[in-house]
């Protein structure tokens, strides 16, 4: 019988295999329970010849078991890892997360602007306006920006009005304006200096209120006792010299200037930028 039971499960186990676990489990407790099934015509005692057998049985048991398509397809936890996934890791690159660096300005730019003096002896003001607005692409009248800048005979009254037009017509409002309480400081004409390289490089013409006396680098001589408005259309040497586009003399309508000599013209005003 016992080797009649090792055939039978072999052919369970083959062609079975769903049914190997549940074949196993009773053809145990059969011999377990019942010695006697599985007593042999050998010469040892039935004790000693049923517990040979079931040991025997386990066995064969087993090597069914281990033989089930069941227990080879059987799933396998996949290898613990502590590597950072390639998502993780870009997730935590300084390279990829930084922020682009804003190109370094050129040493030289002057705007392509169109030209046009002030057609009134109080019209400086829209006229400035005007010349800035065109180097953007923006075509405004002398009348039309003197009525949005408040400008009558007396002219137009602070920087504050330039950079609130300027702002009403160029997307992004990026105009600020700064104002002189008195003679400029280092730090003021230091930052005058970058005001007008940022506009320039950024496609934006300047306005600043100028007062007083101011020398060209070619050495012309230009006043104006009651105060005016230029554009600031270009610069140069890294913005230490600016291009102006003057609106009062069409016979003389740019010049350069140094910005140092442009911040002491403003004193006591001030600029759109």
């Amino acid at each position: 019988m016992k080797h009649t039971l090792k055939r039978q499960l072999r052919r369970v186990a083959t062609e079975r295999p769903y049914q190997i676990v549940a074949a196993s489990a009773a053809a145990l407790v059969i011999a377990a329970t019942t010695g006697t099934l599985l007593t042999t015509a050998d010469d040892a005692p039935a004790g000693q010849r049923t517990a040979t057998t079931v040991a025997e049985m386990r066995s064969d048991i087993a090597a069914a078991n281990d033989a089930s398509p069941l227990a080879s397809s059987a799933p396998t936890a996949a290898p613990a890892t502590s590597a950072a996934s390639p998502a993780a890791k870009a997730s935590t690159n300084p390279d990829l997360t930084r922020k682009p660096e804003r190109p370094k300005p050129p040493a030289t730019k002057v705007l392509d602007y169109d030209y046009e003096a002030q057609n009134t002896y109080y019209n400086c003001g829209p006229a400035a306006t005007r010349n800035a607005l065109s180097a953007t692409g923006i075509d405004r009248t002398q009348e039309e920006l003197g009525a949005e800048l408040g400008t009558t005979e007396m002219g137009t009254n602070s920087a504050e009005d330039t950079t609130r037009v300027l702002n009403a017509e160029v997307k992004g409002s990026p105009y600020r304006t700064r104002m002189f309480a008195g003679a400029p400081s280092p730090a003021q004409m230091d930052r005058l200096q970058a005001d007008v390289v940022k506009a320039i490089t950024d496609g934006r013409g300047v306005v600043a209120n100028v007062v007083g006396d101011a020398t060209d680098t070619d050495g012309g001589w230009h006043s104006y006792g009651g105060g005016h408005y230029i554009a600031v259309v270009g610069y140069k040497d890294n913005g230490r010299t600016v291009r102006i586009a003057d609106s009062a003399n069409p016979a003389d309508p740019s010049y350069w200037i140094t910005t140092i000599d442009l911040a002491n013209w403003i004193a006591s005003r001030g600029y759109s930028a």
